[in-house]
This record gives C-alpha cells, sequence and structure tokens, in this order.
C-alpha cells in the first residue's frame, strides 16, 4: 500500500474526518474536531509532489490550485482540496460522501462573516481571502489562536506560545482583512465602543471567535480555533466521572480555569453527552455562539448575547419559561447572572456554566464573594445545595512537544463538601480533596502526577503547574514516569 494510500486509509475511522498535507509544515489529521501532527519532519514540495504522484491530485498539485468531490486513492475514495497557502501548497483530504452533504445551505448564524475560497486562477478574492489563508495557516499548525495587529506580524498560538506566519502588516492591510469581516450594525459597534466580539465562519478553515477592537497602532483581531465538532470525554482525556453529569435532572456544575484553556471545549463535550443521551431541551447563551451541535437525541436551541439578547441575565430570565432541561451559560460574569443559574439550579434545571478563575476552592469563592456580605450565607445555602461538580482545568505541553494536554481539578457535590461551603469553612476544601477521592474528588497535583507517570507530560512541566510544587517533586522522585 502507498503512503497516500495509508493516509487515505486513516479516514475510514470515526474519530478523523480530514487529512492535511501541506508543504513547509508536518502531516496532521483533525481528530475529534483538533488537528494533530502525523509525521515528525515537515513534508517538502517535492515530497508532496511524490506523495500524489501517479493519482488525479498530481494535476492539481502541479496547477497549485483544484479539487474534486470524489477522487479514487488505492481501495478508497476522497474528496480532495489542493489550495496555495502563501508560498507553500495545502492539499486537504475529506471522505468523499461527507464533501458531497458539505454543500448544503448552512444556518444563519454560521453565515456572517463567511470568507471565501480562492478562485481557479489561484489568486485570492481580495483581503478576505488573504485573511482564510492566514486562517488555514493557523489550522495546519495546531494553533488554538491568531492575532493580526496593525504594525506587527500575524501571529498564531501553538502550544501556548505564539508563532510568526509571515511579514508584518501595515494599518491599511489590517484594515483590509478585518473590515470585511463585520456586518454594518458590527461596524457601529466597532465605532461605538472600540471592541466587537461575533463568531465568523470561513471555508475551509472552520468557526472563529473573533474580537475585533481598535488600538493605539490600529485595528487587531484576535481569533479562537474552534472545534467543528464537540469532542468526547475520552478524547479530551477528561476524568469519567463527568459522565455522571447526564444523570442529574437538576443542580449546577461550573467549568473553571484560565482563559485559553479549553472552558468552552469541556463545556461542549458535556453538553454532547446530554445531547446524545437524552430527549432534553437543551437551552444555551453564548456570547458568541461557538461550537454547533449536531442534531441527536435533544432539542438544543443555541441564543447569542447581542444578537439574540440584549444580555446574558435578560436570556436567562426568558430561559426559565421555555421548558429547558438543561440550560448552558457561556460565562459566570456578574452577580445577577450567578442569581438567575443558582435560581434555576434549584428550581429543576441542570445548568452548565464556565467561570475564568483558576483553582476549584476559587471559583466556590467568587461565587459567593459577588454578592453584599448581607446576601452571602444565603447564597452559600443555595451553592452548597444545587453544586454538582466544580471542573478546574490547566492545559499543558505533551512530553512529545506536538499537542496539548488537560491537567483536571474536580470537586464533587458531596455532602461534607455541601457542609463546607454552607458553614463558611471553604478554607478546609484541599483538606477535603485529599481525603475526597472515595467521593470522586481529584486534586490537580494528582491529576499532574498521573499524567507523568503515563508520559505524556514533563517532570518539570509537571511541577511548574502544581499547587504544591515540592510535595509533588518529592512524589515524582518515588514513582518516575514510564518510559
Amino acid at each position: 500500500m502507498s503512503q497516500l494510500a495509508k493516509l487515505v486509509a486513516l479516514l475510514t475511522r470515526d474519530d478523523i474526518d480530514e487529512v492535511v498535507i501541506a508543504s513547509g509544515r508536518p502531516i496532521a489529521v483533525r481528530q475529534s474536531g483538533a488537528y494533530t501532527a502525523v509525521s515528525k519532519a515537515d513534508v517538502t514540495r517535492a515530497q508532496l509532489a511524490t506523495l500524489v504522484a501517479g493519482t488525479p491530485i498530481a494535476a492539481m498539485v502541479d496547477a497549485g490550485i483544484g479539487s474534486a468531490p470524489v477522487v479514487p486513492v488505492g481501495e478508497h475514495a476522497v474528496a480532495v482540496e489542493v489550495q496555495p497557502l502563501g508560498a507553500e501548497l495545502m492539499v486537504r483530504l475529506t471522505r468523499a460522501q461527507r464533501a458531497k452533504r458539505s454543500t448544503r445551505a448552512r444556518p444563519p448564524t454560521q453565515s456572517r462573516g463567511r470568507v471565501k475560497r480562492p478562485t481557479q486562477s489561484g489568486r485570492a478574492h481580495g483581503a478576505s481571502a488573504s485573511f482564510a489563508e492566514y486562517v488555514l495557516d493557523a489550522r495546519a499548525r495546531g494553533a488554538s489562536d491568531l492575532h493580526l495587529a496593525a504594525e506587527r506580524e500575524p501571529q498564531a498560538r501553538v502550544l501556548g506560545a505564539l508563532t510568526s506566519l509571515g511579514a508584518k502588516l501595515d494599518e491599511p492591510a489590517v484594515e483590509a482583512l478585518l473590515l470585511p469581516l463585520l456586518d454594518q450594525a458590527q461596524k457601529t459597534r466597532l465605532e461605538e465602543r472600540g471592541y466587537v466580539d461575533s463568531a465568523i465562519e470561513v471555508d475551509g478553515g472552520g468557526r472563529l471567535r473573533a474580537n475585533i477592537s481598535r488600538a493605539r497602532l490600529g485595528m487587531k483581531g484576535s481569533f479562537r480555533l474552534i472545534a467543528e465538532a464537540p469532542g468526547s470525554l475520552e478524547s479530551l482525556g477528561l476524568p469519567k466521572e463527568l459522565a455522571r453529569v447526564t444523570s442529574y435532572h437538576q443542580g449546577l456544575v461550573v467549568i473553571a480555569g484560565p482563559s485559553g484553556h479549553g472552558k468552552t471545549t469541556t463545556l461542549a463535550a458535556l453538553v454532547e453527552l446530554v445531547n446524545a443521551n437524552k430527549a432534553h431541551h437543551i437551552l444555551t447563551v453564548e456570547d458568541p455562539v461557538e461550537i454547533l451541535y449536531p442534531k441527536r437525541k435533544a432539542l438544543v436551541s443555541q441564543r447569542e448575547v447581542g444578537t439574540h439578547t440584549r444580555t446574558f441575565a435578560t436570556a436567562l430570565k426568558a430561559s426559565l419559561r421555555e421548558d429547558p432541561d438543561v440550560i448552558v451559560i457561556g460565562e459566570l460574569r456578574d452577580r445577577e447572572t450567578v442569581e438567575i443559574a443558582l435560581t434555576a439550579a434549584e428550581t429543576g434545571h441542570l445548568v452548565l456554566a464556565t467561570m475564568s478563575t483558576p483553582s476549584a476552592a476559587k471559583t466556590l469563592d467568587r461565587l459567593i464573594d459577588m454578592f453584599p456580605a448581607d446576601d452571602q450565607q444565603q447564597v452559600r445555602v443555595s451553592l452548597a445545595a444545587a453544586l454538582k461538580f466544580v471542573v478546574a482545568q490547566r492545559l499543558l505541553p505533551s512530553a512529545d512537544g506536538q499537542s496539548v494536554v488537560a491537567a483536571v481539578e474536580l470537586l464533587t457535590g458531596v455532602l461534607p463538601l455541601a457542609a463546607l461551603i454552607r458553614d463558611n469553612k471553604l478554607y478546609q476544601v484541599t483538606s477535603l480533596q485529599q481525603r475526597g477521592r472515595s467521593f470522586g474528588m481529584i486534586r490537580l497535583d494528582d491529576s499532574l502526577t498521573e499524567l507523568v507517570r503515563a508520559g505524556r507530560i514533563t517532570e518539570d512541566v509537571a511541577v511548574r503547574a502544581a499547587e504544591n510544587k515540592k510535595e509533588l517533586a518529592v512524589t515524582l522522585k518515588k514513582a518516575p514516569a514510564r518510559p
């Protein structure tokens, strides 16, 4: 079997839906919504030509552009798209039947800000297509974010570090890239507020969460590259205990962590778990709508702040009259939102939300401290009764430097934790976690230890992320990583 046929055969796996072969970077596959390198070395143009020699793809590679809905390769057929990527070339292989279905009309929430692909001339249509090239480049590198700023090089965040994607862009060039992504209402908000948040979709490059703003040197765009579909707990390396979320008919689940550490991805995995297993009405309130959920057992209604509702609080108040079983809140940002979330969790709804806090204990502190001192005891009582899980996570570079790995801290809403919350003894949460393994609790340092022992992260990375660095260093010396 040829090397190309072996790569195409990967598309028969349920968790792999795309193979990307781009010159100047490793071969990658899109697995469970994320791109993963499957070769160690970068592919050269000559190697790319050799790889596709003797197939209909060769002519497209020679021309530097082209596409075909069905191309036979060995025992399989694939859809092929070849397009320029700056000075390099990218070949995208997907399942032939999926490529045919992709021509259907998209929902209105997906169409805003879409970007056209390059034309057959090999030249992109204006600035928008150039933006698409940057997105495709960032995707191929496995980046989580893309930054375009006036008087700076375009940059992508790969494994937590910013990497240059090309030459510096001046202010007119950045405006030409970013302004076509906005409709007139968004341009007005940009002028009035100095920034605008939205979700856009780039043909071939997937969905992006966008923040476009004005800064001292000119316009700036920051784009989070969103997974095409929600992942599973297993594929994301999340604790199997979280699967219990489908057994709850009410309560509060909070996913915490620093910005950019995968909270939205984890939230989507939990929503998809309910979506796949329960005939529920799931109502989401997001800013903006990011991951789109496929049609399964549940009815999923996604609302976007600024487009479908004014604020999180406004949408949540209305949601209680919309017969939801599950309410998903993109972020617990303020007191009013937290108050409504607790009310919903106590009155027969399962509430899933994220919060930008560094640990599980600090998440509980923050939820309570949002309220005036006179109201905090009642909030403690409500939180103690409603809380099911707090998941706090960090994304860390893998031992092979090719991906990121989630280290997870888990608090479960058992009676001992409820008593600590109710009695204002949150300083004892760490002690409860140490003896709470039987309750399904996981300390961050224990998660780090397991990742090191499994060879998934290095000891240095684990110690830097640990809550108790000295204790973890001693523990790792006793039980080193597996070779």
